[in-house]
């Protein structure tokens, strides 16, 4: 699934606290342009989409089969802190059921990075900017390098955190 590993999602995810999430809408669309046959499905254990564990915490697994490979993976049912939910709703249910379609679909490929901690797909690694990083070596205190880190936008804070993380540690 070597093109699907190529698309960059960066444009249709959402962060929520530290976590990145994939539209799992925009995601199956991609899946179809490349194989409009492909189907997803969701695990059932006695006729319902969750398996409950001892602790009354329930997963889900959801399989996706691209171009005849299949894979599937297993996703707990989480609140919006990430923490299991004992005794689920259907809603709850319903959500950890279309995320774990987007980590299925990951698992072939389409936005692998995101689960992997990174920000970009193969062969798309933009360069640290040299300008940026003379800034930051310039800084004196931790002070100085906190206020030159506010001044940049958002994705060249991303780019250049091993940076800023290194120098703050050499600074203090």
């Amino acid at each position: 699934m070597s093109e699907l590993l190529k698309i960059n999602v960066n444009d249709h995810t959402e962060r929520k606290g530290n976590l990145t999430y994939l539209s799992w809408a925009w995601a199956w669309a991609e899946v179809l342009k490349i194989d409009p046959a492909a189907v997803w499905m969701v695990y059932e254990t006695s006729g319902l989409p969750v398996i409950y564990l001892k602790d009354d915490t329930a997963m889900v697994r959801v399989g996706v089969t691209i171009n005849g490979n299949h894979k599937s993976c297993w996703l707990p049912v989480m609140d919006n802190r990430n923490r299991a939910i004992q005794n689920p709703d259907a809603f709850s249910v319903n959500t950890a059921v279309m995320r774990c379609l987007a980590k299925a679909i990951a698992m072939h490929g389409l936005g692998l990075y995101i689960y992997a901690g990174e920000d970009l797909p193969e062969g798309e690694k933009p360069e640290l900017s040299p300008e940026v990083l003379a800034q930051i070596a310039a800084c004196g205190d931790v002070a100085a390098l906190t206020a030159l880190f506010k001044t940049l936008a958002v994705d060249a804070r991303q780019l250049h955190m091993d940076a800023f993380t290194a120098r703050k540690k050499e600074l203090a």
